[in-house]
């Protein structure tokens, strides 16, 4: 009775490793499917680019890391299709000069408005709330 339990134990171990071994294989292949030239990746340590050429004999992806900067990595390496983001937001927009460091964002009022004696009394009555 117990080797029926074990063989029936071994039985499903088997089974839920191989349905994890074919749902792995069906996404690399869709992946491996996606690659073109143009396409942006990532590779499994880390390095984004862009692929320039496949060769397919070797398994070979050539990415273009940054304009004129290329590298050559295994085709399994690529682990990652990188999609465009869709809400790209729109750029700050800096000022030239120093005007909005001064500007009162908060509402308050700016410390040039208060003369030194309000500044002394705020200051002394800050101290007393914290005791």
């Amino acid at each position: 009775m117990s080797i029926l339990l074990f063989v029936m134990l071994g039985i499903f171990i088997f089974m839920m490793f191989r349905r994890n071994k074919k749902t792995q294989q069906q996404q690399q292949a869709t992946l491996q499917s996606q690659f073109a030239p143009g396409v942006e990746v990532m590779t499994s340590f880390g390095l984004f680019g862009r692929i320039v050429d496949i060769d397919d004999e070797e398994n070979k992806v050539t990415l273009e890391l940054s304009p004129g900067n290329l590298a050559t990595v295994h085709r399994q390496a690529v682990t990652k299709i990188i999609e465009p983001a869709a809400g790209v937001p729109a750029a700050t927009e800096v000022p030239d000069d120093a005007s909005s460091l001064t500007a009162a964002e908060s509402g308050s009022t700016p410390a040039a408005a208060e003369t030194p004696e309000e500044t002394l009394k705020r200051l002394n009555d800050e101290g007393k709330k914290d005791n």
